[in-house]
């Protein structure tokens, strides 16, 4: 696999070129500046790309080029953004960019409730905590149907909690939770994100996967005439928040959507941790399923902890190695794919990584870095990814 890090632009805060310290490859990006459904532009692409390539470094993955909620709602506007979309391919693929990411998530992109939980050996990492997402939702928020989705005890136990709470923690859980994706959502009010619940009223899981099938069937043949490989990221948790449909949680999500759309550019970004948080997830059952259409991966872990509700676990980002993931097992599995595609003479034979989120170590914790992208936490678990892949090289 291709050894990448992900890189959020002229604004990051770790240089590139520290990067070749750390042994990295290539470079995940995108243009985080450009709003979901307008064009990604030559001009735009090229600046990126000049960045990238003054120290050295190639652009391999665009994670994400966003699908709109025009898109996924299929509401007004959203045939203009599906050809923007395939605009954006179009200006990727003409700069050399053939992997892009994307994510099918109503509304936000990961969920979490604390961003720096402190860990044993004195780092941090961000947790879940189901009852602190009910104390959001049911009082923070004060989503009127979010009582339906908490059993009594639990409605009860959020209560206590929330009375519990300082004004300075509830707007601290409440700027977590809405944060999502770094530097995307950190400026939507409580109000905003009502809204945008709103225009999700009468689309259910069935409705929501229906709209991602038309999606790729609109774009996935324009990718593949452009040589671009298009990979969907799981839902980050696996289960339904805010009362809003989930259609990537599990494999067999992934080995419905790929079936209806059977191009082989329409591929899956394969996340360890994300898909990890369900109990039962078997990622070396996900590659031999869906293996040959496994175009980006994410290797990460998670561990779930004893929770309120057994199918909507609690997790923490747990080290790369030690988490419910069994990483070994999985990059195995996609070593073997790898000599498979080799065999066929397919040019795509080395599958981009990166070491997806990180516990935040050492002067980590002296710097005001990205939650779940610190410098010497991600380091240490591309360290130890790379040794499990070298060790595992058929």
């Amino acid at each position: 696999m291709k050894q990448c890090w992900r890189w959020f632009g002229p604004n990051d805060k770790i240089p590139l070129a520290q990067l070749h310290q750390a042994g990295v490859e290539g470079i995940v990006t995108a243009l985080h500046d450009i709003p979901p459904g307008e064009i990604w532009s030559t001009e735009n692409i090229r600046m990126r790309i000049e960045l990238l390539e003054a120290d050295d470094f190639s652009w391999d993955v665009a994670e994400s080029l966003p699908v709109s909620e025009a898109i996924k709602t299929q509401s007004s506007g959203y045939k203009d953004h599906l050809e923007n979309y395939r605009a954006s391919l179009s200006n990727l693929a003409a700069a050399g960019v053939r992997t892009v990411c994307y994510n099918f998530m109503p509304i936000l992109d990961w969920t979490r409730t604390v961003l720096r939980s402190p860990q044993p050996h004195g780092g941090n990492a961000m947790h879940f905590s189901l009852l602190d997402f009910a104390v959001f939702d049911l009082h923070i928020l004060r989503r009127p149907s979010a009582p339906d989705d908490y059993n009594q005890a639990l409605r009860e136990r959020a209560a206590e909690r929330f009375a519990d709470l300082s004004n300075q923690q509830k707007t601290m859980l409440q700027n977590t939770v809405i944060a999502g994706l770094p530097g995307a959502n950190d400026s939507w009010t409580l109000s905003d994100v009502a809204e945008r619940l709103a225009t999700y009223d009468g689309i259910d899981r069935e409705r929501l996967r229906r709209n991602l099938i038309d999606f790729l069937s609109e774009v996935a043949p324009h990718a593949e005439t452009c040589g671009i490989r298009l990979c969907c990221h799981p839902d980050d948790p696996p289960f339904s928040l805010l009362g809003l449909p989930r259609v990537m949680s599990s494999t067999q999500d992934y080995v419905r959507v790929l079936d209806a759309v059977d191009v082989p550019a329409s591929g899956a970004t394969l996340c360890t941790g994300s898909l990890g948080v369900a109990e039962g997830f078997d990622p070396v059952g996900f590659v031999r399923q869906a293996g040959a259409r496994i175009h980006f991966v994410h290797l990460r872990n998670t561990k779930r902890v004893p929770g309120p509700d057994p199918a909507r676990p609690d997790f923490y980002e747990a080290p790369h190695l030690e988490g419910d993931t069994d990483m070994v097992a999985t990059i195995r599995a996609l070593s073997e794919e790898e000599a498979r595609r080799r065999s066929a003479g397919r040019e795509d034979s080395e599958i981009p990584m990166r070491p997806d989120h990180g516990q935040e170590l050492l002067s980590d914790l002296e710097t005001d870095s990205m939650p779940g992208y610190p410098l010497i936490g991600r380091m240490r678990g591309l360290a130890e990814l790379r040794g499990i892949m070298a060790a595992c090289q058929p």
